[in-house]
C-alpha cells in the first residue's frame, strides 16, 4: 500500500501554475484536479462507478451531515467511507467548519450575491464558543457540540484519506475585530485538533478505510492582508501538516476574491500541496491555477446539473437547457464533448427531460458537468506540462 507523498511535476514559466502528484493508499491524484462533492456519502443523481468512469480522480464528503446520518459509528463499521461508499479512490473529508458558517450566517453565495439569510438556519446555532459550536439538528432537533475533538474523531471514524482541521469559516460582512477573534480561535482549534489526531495515530484499520490518514491545515484572515499573512505564518511555521487549505470568506466579489486568493498563495512555498475551498467556476479555476493551486472543491458543477445547467468553454461558462430555445434543437451539448451524454443525446432531447420532470435529465446533465471538470482539469495540467498554459488558458475562454 502506497504512502502519502507530495511532488511537483512541472512548472510554468509565466506563472505560479504547476502540476504534481499527490500520493495516498487509494492511489495518485494527478493535480491540478476538482474534488466532487459527495456530502452525504453520495454523488447526488450520480454512482462512483459512473464518477470513476468519468476520470474522476478524488471525492469529498461532510463531516457535519454524517455525524449526523447516519453516524460515523455505522461508517466505521463499514471500514469507512471507501467501503460504504464503494469508491475505490483517495477521499477527503471537511472538519464542519463550514457548517458553522452555514448555519449561522447563510451560504458563500448568499454572501457574495448580497442575499439575506434564511433566519430558520440561523435558528439551529445555538452558540459559537471556545469549545466549539453547539447546534440543533437539522434532522430531529436535537442538540450536539461539534469540538475540534468530535470533529476528529468523526473524521477518523469515516476514514478519509484527507481530513481537515476544525475552523470556523468566517463570513466576509463582519468586522475585522471578529475576523481576528475567529481566526485566532481557527488556529486553536487547530492544535486542538492536531493533538487529536496524534493522540490516535494507531487507529485500528477496521475505524478507517487504510488505517492511515493526512491532514490539511486552513488559512483564515477574511478579506484582511495582514490578517491572512498571520495566518499563514501559524500554518507554515507553528503547525506541520501534509497540505494546506485557503479558507474563510474570500470577499464579496469576484474581484475581491481573486486578490485574496493571489495574495496568499503567492506568500506559499512549494512544500505542501495547496487546496482552494468552495471555488468551482471553472472560468476561476484557470485564474487560480495560475496562483499555485492544487486543488479544488465545489457543490456547485452537480448542483447546476440538478437544476438544468449544462458546462460550456466560454465566457458564458453554461447554458440552461430548460430555456424553450433548446426545445427543438437537434445538436449536443458540444460537439466536441466525449461524455456519454453529448455522444448520444441531443439538446431537445435533454430539454424534454427536464420539461418532464424525469430523474434522467439530472442524472445526463450531472454526467456531463462531471466529465467536463475531469477534462477541464486535463486540459490545464496538459497546458502546463507543455509550458502553454497561457495559450490555453485563453482557447478555452474565448471558445
Amino acid at each position: 500500500m502506497k504512502d502519502f507523498n507530495w511532488s511537483i511535476k512541472n512548472k510554468s514559466n509565466n506563472s505560479n501554475a504547476r502540476t504534481g502528484i499527490i500520493s495516498t493508499p487509494h492511489g495518485e491524484i494527478k493535480t491540478p484536479a476538482f474534488i466532487f462533492c459527495a456530502t452525504k456519502a453520495a454523488l447526488k443523481s450520480f454512482t462512483t462507478k459512473d464518477a470513476k468512469e468519468n476520470n474522476t480522480q478524488i471525492i469529498l464528503s461532510n463531516t457535519y451531515h454524517l455525524m449526523l446520518q447516519p453516524g460515523s459509528e455505522l461508517v466505521a463499521k463499514h471500514g469507512g467511507l471507501h467501503k460504504f461508499t464503494g469508491w475505490k479512490g483517495p477521499m477527503l473529508t471537511d472538519s464542519g467548519g463550514f457548517q458553522i458558517f452555514s448555519l449561522g450566517h447563510g451560504s458563500v453565495a448568499d454572501e457574495i450575491k448580497g442575499r439575506k439569510t434564511n433566519s430558520k438556519n440561523k435558528k439551529t446555532l445555538i452558540n459559537l464558543n471556545e469549545e466549539g459550536a453547539l447546534f440543533k439538528s437539522y434532522i430531529d432537533g436535537s442538540t450536539h457540540m461539534l469540538s475540534p475533538e468530535k470533529s476528529i474523531e468523526v473524521q477518523r471514524n469515516l476514514g478519509a484519506d484527507f481530513i481537515l482541521v476544525f475552523d470556523e469559516c468566517t463570513p466576509y460582512n463582519v468586522d475585522k475585530t471578529y475576523t481576528s477573534d475567529s481566526m485566532l480561535r481557527s488556529h486553536r482549534w487547530s492544535l486542538r485538533s492536531i493533538n487529536a489526531f496524534n493522540s490516535k495515530l494507531n487507529y485500528s484499520p477496521k475505524n478507517g478505510s487504510a488505517g492511515r490518514q493526512e491532514m490539511y491545515g486552513i488559512i483564515q484572515g477574511g478579506i484582511y492582508k495582514d490578517l491572512r499573512e498571520e495566518s499563514i505564518e501559524f500554518n507554515t511555521e507553528k503547525i506541520n501538516t501534509f497540505g494546506i487549505a485557503i479558507g474563510g470568506s474570500l470577499g464579496s466579489n469576484k474581484d475581491e476574491m481573486k486578490d485574496i486568493v493571489h495574495f496568499t498563495s503567492s506568500k506559499l512555498d512549494n512544500t505542501r500541496p495547496v487546496h482552494l475551498l468552495g471555488i468551482g467556476d471553472p472560468r476561476d479555476i484557470w485564474d487560480f491555477v495560475a496562483d499555485g493551486i492544487d486543488t479544488f472543491d465545489c457543490v456547485s458543477p452537480t448542483r447546476i446539473a440538478r437544476h438544468g445547467s449544462a458546462l460550456v468553454k466560454g465566457k458564458q461558462g453554461k447554458i440552461n437547457l430548460k430555456n424553450v430555445k433548446y426545445k427543438n434543437n437537434l445538436n449536443p451539448i458540444d460537439n466536441e464533448c466525449n461524455c456519454y451524454t453529448c455522444k448520444n443525446f441531443t439538446l431537445a432531447y435533454l430539454y424534454h427531460l427536464f420539461s418532464a420532470q424525469e430523474l434522467l435529465g439530472l442524472q445526463l446533465l450531472t454526467n456531463h458537468n462531471i466529465y467536463f471538470m475531469n477534462n477541464l482539469m486535463k486540459e490545464v495540467r496538459s497546458s502546463i506540462d507543455n509550458n502553454d498554459f497561457d495559450n490555453a488558458k485563453k482557447k478555452w475562454l474565448n471558445s
